[in-house]
């Protein structure tokens, strides 16, 4: 490895470089699919963003808004967690909860293959 580094340092740099970047990215992966792994259908809480819940329970974010009645992401240029989204509408934040777990039984129930 040593006479590559001083034939092609540039080369050799590249490659190692190219290595880490493989080596990270491929952390990262692991590492998302373990948690996604264990955080499937989890309950619906007042500090989860509705692209946690749709992740959780494997639906369309944007679907989900709309059959709960929840503004997009864009609405305050990120996305709300449900609290918020509560607090802004000035009601119970229990009320969205019982609301955005309708729109998901609605949506698994069009889509039985779950």
């Amino acid at each position: 490895m040593i006479s590559l580094w001083r034939k092609r340092p540039i080369l050799t740099s590249a490659f190692l470089l190219a290595c880490a970047v493989t080596l990270f990215f491929a952390g990262r992966i692991v590492v998302q699919t373990i948690y996604w792994q264990t955080h499937q259908d989890v309950a619906v809480e007042p500090w989860m963003t509705v692209g946690y819940v749709a992740r959780s329970w494997d639906l369309d974010p944007r679907t989900l808004d709309r059959l709960a009645g929840l503004p997009l992401p864009e609405v305050k240029g990120r996305p709300q967690p449900l609290s918020e989204i509560a607090r802004d509408r000035g009601v119970p934040v229990e009320t969205l909860i019982a609301d955005v777990e309708a729109a998901i039984a609605t949506l698994r129930q069009m889509d039985p293959g779950e």
